[in-house]
């Protein structure tokens, strides 16, 4: 589930750019990006294993009221921008295949992301199962897509291996790269969903469930890389083809996710657009439930608000609906989201590191 974030519209967008712009010269942002968030992911999940708490539960704990406070709202604006596009790109997946406006579409993956959340009664096994699910579908549409198009796999394998910075706009969407795969809310999630499992209390049991957390996250990363090489490679390939006519080769110096679709239709055919509609779909909704999830978690930790369930998620997702809706009327989704990202993951990343340096907390749960 933590993976997701990692596979969510926003990174299909930057990885469209980067490919259409410079084929396959920048896999290596997006190879150090992920091996970077697993070792923050992996202090997080250790974070929760060793305390039995998550990291919203042990910021109230350790800060005063009014820090909690100003930290609850950074988090949840986190989470409100790693949503917007998320929801988003869903409402661009709906128009891509049933040709409804976007705005209608952000109130249908509202409404639809509510409806998947409530598995959440069947407990969070059935709600990981429901998201694996979602990533293979979208994994599966994005190799039928490379399948297609057949990138030459010495330069996927050079650029992926090989740092290289050259040509214009490259170090703009370098950062881009590393932007799209800035995501605090994970912090927050990971440490709770951690927390599901059964761990021993025992200090070898507690190492050995570090560890096999590492490997699951490990595991969840990879796929996610892959994926991201994928659509990367696709674009490249695509964009940089010698068949493109003139007015292709202008959609491709301005590529983005409504105007995508209509570039693989045009060069793959239907069948190729709607199988990218549908990985589309997949990517954003599995994405919006996650995100719900990390805002649930968020809402309940430092806030430690007793409510029923389904009120709870109707507050998260709405926190991040409205403005989502705002946008899809306004003129579609604006980079601004992406800014309060990068300015929020300082702050989550030094709250995970500190509350890991809490020696009681630990030597507490120890004994």
């Amino acid at each position: 589930m933590v993976s997701l974030a990692y596979l969510d519209p926003g990174n299909l967008e930057t990885d469209l750019q980067a490919g259409s712009s410079h084929r396959y010269e920048l896999l290596w942002v997006i190879l150090i990006g992920l091996v970077f968030a697993l070792i923050i992911q992996s202090l997080s999940a250790n974070l929760g294993v060793v305390t039995g708490w998550h990291l919203a539960e042990l910021c109230k704990a350790e800060y005063p009221t009014w820090v909690r406070i100003c930290l609850w709202l950074l988090a949840e604006l986190a989470v409100i921008a790693a949503d917007i596009p998320e929801v988003i790109g869903t409402a661009f997946a709906f128009n891509l295949l049933f040709h409804i406006p976007v705005w209608v579409g952000v109130l249908i993956t509202g409404s639809s992301t509510l409806l998947l959340l409530g598995l959440q009664k069947y407990g969070v096994r059935k709600l990981e199962l429901l998201v694996a699910l979602l990533v293979f579908t979208m994994a599966a549409c994005f190799f039928i897509e490379m399948s297609i198009v057949k990138p030459p796999s010495k330069e996927v394998i050079h650029g992926l291996f090989v740092p290289s910075l050259s040509g214009s706009g490259a170090t703009g969407d370098t950062i881009a790269l590393l932007g799209a795969l800035v995501m605090p809310h994970n912090l927050f999630l990971h440490s709770a969903l951690v927390l599901s499992r059964n761990t021993p209390s025992s200090v070898r049991g507690i190492k050995d469930a570090c560890r096999f957390f590492l490997f699951e996250s490990g595991v969840a990363l990879f796929v996610a890389l892959l994926i991201n090489i994928c659509i990367v490679s696709v674009s490249g390939t695509i964009c940089n083809s010698s068949k493109l006519s003139p007015d292709d080769s202008a959609k491709c110096s301005d590529i983005t996710l409504d105007s995508s679709s209509f570039l693989l239709r045009n060069v793959l055919g239907k069948n190729s657009a709607v199988v990218y509609g549908v990985a589309l779909l997949a990517c954003g909704i599995s994405s919006t439930i996650t995100g719900t999830y990390a805002g649930q978690y968020i809402m309940q930790g430092f806030l430690d608000i007793k409510t029923k369930q389904w009120l709870r998620n109707l507050m998260t997702r709405s926190i991040a609906i409205v403005p989502s809706l705002i946008v899809a009327i306004i003129g579609g989704s604006s980079g601004a989201g992406r800014l309060i990202i990068i300015a929020s993951v300082l702050f989550s990343t030094i709250w995970c590191i500190h509350c890991l340096s809490i020696q009681t907390a630990f030597t507490e749960s120890s004994d």
